[in-house]
């Protein structure tokens, strides 16, 4: 019998859980907030930033760094709270960022829908979605297109393969990682039949784990699709990560979907973290 542990409620629409130095970070998008859990269960605001999505990931010294929507910018955050900017991604996309991923090196990925989600999908036949790097000077280009609804990213222990879930084509899709952070090589890492992967996670025994929004659940694959473990929840699922003292702790951010029309309400999400054992600890990035 699987135990799952509420960690948190109350929320709107959560995102980008992140275990780092001992504690687990999540965005409330609605919201506009960064929060990390104390290990004695405190919740801090860490960051306010109106961003529609805001997701982030950490530099290798630690500093954090955010997707902001309005500023069609990378921000980093300085230890006295403020934001500076990272990378100007503006001449991207007119669309602000989704997920965003920073492997050992320092690359930044950060990928973007590339339409309006409120007014609804592009044409099926159309997939405008692309992946991005941004390098420490301040450069941003894309590096991957064609792209379905890009969300959850990570990048393995070896910093050789980035997985990107295509929402849209529901499937986990790998590159190569060149020395100069190009991606090449694209293919099927795992075709997940009719769900939609949303954020994603890797474990040190070469799986990856997926939250679903819509058939509410995580889920864990072998490369190939083979699914070995899945964790059912009260509402969708829309990102998850590994964490806790050994690494071994499914975290995952969930909410009530309430519709894109009721997008910006936060009383209409109900957000809540919650966390389970795993069979496995996590590995790559995101990582801790």
């Amino acid at each position: 019998m699987r135990t799952m542990q509420t960690l948190a409620s109350g929320f709107g629409q959560l995102e980008s859980p992140r275990w780092h130095d001992g504690r687990l970070w999540f965005a409330d998008w609605t919201a506009g907030v960064i929060h990390a859990i104390e290990q004695d269960g405190r919740i801090e605001a860490v960051v306010e930033h109106r961003s529609l999505p805001l997701c982030f990931d950490f530099l290798p010294d630690g500093t954090p760094v955010l997707a902001s929507g309005p500023e069609r910018a990378l921000l980093r955050l300085s230890p006295d709270r403020t934001l500076t900017r990272y990378a100007d991604l503006s001449a991207l996309s007119p669309y602000g960022s989704n997920d965003i991923v920073l492997d050992g090196r320092g690359n930044t990925y950060v990928n973007n829908v590339n339409f309006d989600f409120a007014a609804g999908p592009p044409a099926t036949e159309t997939a405008p979605g692309f992946v991005a790097l941004a390098t420490a000077d301040g450069r941003a280009r894309v590096v991957a297109e064609d792209l379905a609804f890009p969300n959850g990213m990570a990048v393995t222990a070896d910093n050789a393969t980035l997985i990107v879930a295509e929402s849209y084509r529901h499937r986990l899709t790998a590159f190569d990682i060149a020395t100069d952070g190009s991606l090449t090589n694209r293919r099927v890492w795992a075709d997940v039949g009719d769900h939609s992967p949303d954020g994603i996670c890797l474990d040190a025994e070469g799986a990856a784990w997926y939250a679903d929004v819509g058939d509410r659940c995580c889920v864990r694959v072998a490369e190939g699709g083979q699914v070995l473990d899945r964790v059912h929840l009260d509402r969708g699922a829309f990102a998850c990560t590994l964490g806790g003292a050994d690494g071994d702790t499914l975290f995952v951010v969930a909410a009530q979907w309430p519709g894109a029309e009721r997008l910006m309400d936060h009383t209409a999400w109900d957000g809540t973290v919650v966390s389970t054992p795993a069979p496995a600890p996590g590995a790559g990035w995101p990582g801790a």
